[in-house]
């Protein structure tokens, strides 16, 4: 049996690699990705986020930290879209634990995401928010639809949903903004409606407007911001 007194010099002995610094992939566990929350555009699905997924994926992030939300896209940006995307967020954060999710959203999906973060509370939970080719000030080729899809409504120049999500500041909060266009983007009209102020607004040549989703250098742009 130990004496008191050999007790205390091996609990002292050990105490070194108590304090040690945890190994780089220890550490590496305490600090993971955040979540991406993936909004996808007008009349399409969470399918068209399979390249974006990929590249992810060989970044280093895992299937558990990758998420495609799927909506019907001829409902009401602030009424009804808005709100179940903030729910969704709330349920990711709950099965991964994350306190703040990313949000990478395509053409109308931006003016989703957008509404969320500024009037649905997603200010506080979204760390950084990137638009591909987003109609974030109206497009005008939303008005072949307008007459009867509120969808396209709100995409038009001027709508209700446009008007405040650019009334004041456009990119509010805590949140890091991301914008990517195209000067050849033939639904997103003007080219110039994607970018915005306060924001890292990228062009990334001459793409059509679904082509951003499948492009090398646009995927790479997104990977580094949302890495910052």
């Amino acid at each position: 049996m130990l004496t008191p007194r050999q007790r205390l010099l091996a609990l002292l002995t050990l105490c070194p690699a108590l304090l040690a610094p945890l190994p780089a992939q220890a550490a590496a566990r305490v600090q993971p990705h955040n979540p991406v929350v993936f909004v996808h555009g007008y009349n399409a699905d969470p399918g068209v986020w399979g390249g974006l997924r990929e590249d992810l994926r060989a970044a280093g992030y895992t299937d558990s930290e990758l998420f495609s939300w799927g909506y019907d896209t001829h409902q009401s940006v602030n009424e009804v879209l808005a709100g179940r995307l903030g729910a969704y967020v709330d349920q990711v954060r709950r099965q991964t634990g994350a306190a703040r999710v990313d949000i990478v959203a395509h053409s109308f999906g931006s003016l989703v995401g957008r509404w969320y973060v500024k009037f649905g509370g997603g200010a506080a939970t979204v760390d950084h928010w990137a638009s591909l080719a987003g109609p974030n000030h109206g497009t005008s080729t939303a008005w072949a639809c307008a007459l009867w899809d509120q969808a396209c409504r709100d995409m038009t120049p001027g709508s209700y949903v446009v008007k405040n999500l650019n009334a004041g500041d456009e990119t509010p909060g805590a949140v890091k903004y991301a914008t990517f266009w195209s000067n050849c983007d033939e639904v997103v009209n003007p080219d110039g409606s994607v970018p915005l102020a306060g924001a890292a607004n990228t062009p990334v040549g001459c793409l059509q407007h679904n082509d951003l989703l499948g492009d090398d250098a646009t995927s790479a742009g997104v990977r580094s911001f949302l890495a910052s």
